[in-house]
């Protein structure tokens, strides 16, 4: 697989072990930070610490794992390691982990001493495809998802497939959602090599293309004024039942499982909206059902799920915003969907 150009940096697929170290050992950095959490502490550290000592100098800062880390107060803790590092400008933040920690420790590195380099090296594969690419960086705030964040590149991206292999079934699929979203909006070739593929483990092949559909995407339009909207698909809703999964279930949805919700119910929108045939909405809700369990909720909680879609950084105007698609394989930006059609979207996943 080929090492990708993005953005002024270079995303690695091959060797990675030995192109992060090369990296570091090259960087002319005075020291450097490792942000992990409590789950790539035990099982992704190991892979590259005998490598990491030999380079000396650095220092390993753990956060608790999961989306409830992602907020201010976690935040505070890696800049006050920091400061009691003495990290100075010229410091390097290594973000070891899934979206949580890629996200966060983008952020905290672009805003400590106003900004130090990073560089990720996402270990799950939402993380791979998605979180790791682009240059967001981000926190949440009153359960409010990335509404504080950053754009800033990362100085390299380092993607190693065998991380994988440390990931319960669940967190595939969680990354699989965003693969399945690429496909439906950019590239309905790919749709169908991922629907005849062991989905259950993707292959390198598939992560990479992926990553390619991403990059471009973001190269294009890096600030998300035009077509990096595209990639909001299934996310206006989806955001929406993950903020409220988070703070009301013993077991909340991952984000790949509330993405795949927001999906059936964008995809339903787009049938209304935009164009998508029913013979194809019929063929993506098939993919999603026969691969994540149906999320039960009642109609008790639309206002709730409404009121934090009109939080939601994509809108405008005070109108709720929606990615729709025209056809598999083809997207259609700003919609503004109405309360009434968000209901009866969620109405469709509902009474299915």
């Amino acid at each position: 697989m080929d090492t990708i150009y993005s953005d002024g940096y270079h995303i690695y697929f091959n060797n990675v072990v030995d192109e992060l170290i090369r990296f570091i050992k090259n960087g002319g950095y005075s020291r450097f930070f490792v942000l992990t959490d409590e789950n790539t502490s035990e099982h992704c550290l190991p892979v590259i610490k005998e490598q990491l000592d030999e380079l000396g100098n650095y220092d390993v800062i753990e956060i608790n794992a999961g989306e409830e880390s992602k907020n201010i107060d976690f935040c505070i803790g890696i800049w006050r390691m920091l400061v009691d590092f003495e990290a100075d400008r010229k410091a390097l933040m290594v973000n070891l982990g899934g979206g949580v920690v890629t996200d966060m420790g983008g952020f905290a590195a672009s805003t400590y001493k106003r900004g130090i380099d990073f560089v990720q090296v996402p270990t799950t594969l939402l993380s791979q495809v998605d979180a790791s690419v682009g240059g967001k960086t981000g926190i949440d705030v009153e359960g409010i998802k990335n509404i504080i964040g950053t754009f800033t590149q990362p100085k390299a991206v380092f993607i190693d497939v065998a991380f994988l292999q440390t990931l319960p079934e669940r967190q595939i699929l969680s990354g699989l959602a965003e693969m399945l979203k690429h496909g439906l909006i950019l590239d309905a070739e790919y749709w169908q090599k991922l629907k005849d593929s062991d989905l259950k483990q993707p292959s390198a092949e598939l992560i990479h293309h992926s990553v390619v559909l991403k990059n471009k995407v973001v190269l294009e339009d890096p600030k998300e004024k035009n077509i990096r909207k595209s990639l909001n698909f299934g996310h206006t809703i989806g955001h929406a039942v993950e903020t409220w999964s988070l703070t009301h279930d013993s077991n909340p949805l991952t984000h790949g499982e509330a993405i795949a919700l927001g999906m059936i119910c964008e995809g339903y929108l787009a049938h209304k909206k935009s164009g998508l045939k029913a013979e194809e909405l019929e063929e993506i809700v098939s993919v999603i059902d026969s691969l994540y369990p149906r999320y039960s909720f009642k109609h008790s909680i639309y206002e709730e799920l409404y009121s934090i879609m009109l939080k939601d950084k994509k809108n405008f105007d005070g109108k709720v915003n929606c990615t729709l698609l025209s056809v598999i394989g083809q997207f259609s930006i700003d919609n503004v969907c109405t309360k009434e059609e968000l209901f009866e979207a969620l109405d469709y996943y509902v009474n299915r």
